[in-house]
């Protein structure tokens, strides 16, 4: 999970937001762990307080929830079938260097076990 960032908003918004794309992709599914804060950020490059900050915004949002010494879990359910931000979420993804290759197989898998 290495990412760039892209320097235009706060480092915490940019690492919610890739979260939240991936929790309204499907990628993250309802009941998955994210990773611990230290993991994160030591994967990430950043400061432990960023990830954690990012992780208090997705929860504020809705899209996790933190579980006393348990760790971080999505708990976002609703995605609308016609989802207007869809064509974003590519966007982004592939401004960000994901093939289509790879998006399409994301796509198989979730399809594959959610049907």
């Amino acid at each position: 999970m290495k990412w760039s960032m892209s320097g235009r908003q706060d480092v915490y918004l940019e690492i919610a937001e890739r979260y939240r794309q991936y929790i309204q992709l499907g990628l993250l599914g309802q009941g998955e762990r994210l990773p611990s804060v230290r993991a994160a950020a030591l994967e990430l490059g950043v400061n432990p307080n960023t990830v954690a900050r990012a992780y208090a915004y997705l929860e504020e949002q809705g899209y996790v929830r933190s579980l006393p010494k348990k760790g971080i879990y999505v708990c976002f359910e609703e995605v609308p079938q016609e989802d207007p931000h869809g064509r974003e979420l590519v966007v982004a993804l592939y401004e960000r260097g994901v093939k289509k290759e790879t998006l399409l197989k994301w796509i198989e898998e979730v399809y594959q076990n959610h049907d």
